[in-house]
């Protein structure tokens, strides 16, 4: 998987527990106002999950169509990741 990608599912990710956190966090305050923008985050937050259920299952697709490239993928990013890692 390219890194771009795994750098926007993180953080992405991490904006859904951020907007999560701050839907609870305001579920006592009120009026309309809030109530809408509530909504609105709400709505938003269901999307970005269902967005990224959508993107995980097409990814588990392409790895179950070319699971040898999936493989060399890995092994180059972890080859890559253990280069790095073993340079002090």
């Amino acid at each position: 998987m390219d890194v771009t990608t795994d750098k926007l599912m993180h953080e992405l990710k991490n904006v859904v527990g951020d907007a999560e956190d701050l839907l609870k966090a305001t579920a006592s305050q009120s009026g309309e106002h809030i109530a809408r923008i509530r909504a609105r985050a709400e709505e938003s937050v269901r999307a970005a999950r269902a967005r990224m259920k959508d993107s995980a299952e097409m990814l588990d697709d392409q790895v179950r169509d070319h699971p040898w490239s999936a493989v060399g993928i890995a092994a180059g990013a972890g080859l890559l990741l253990g280069i790095l890692l073993g340079r002090k």
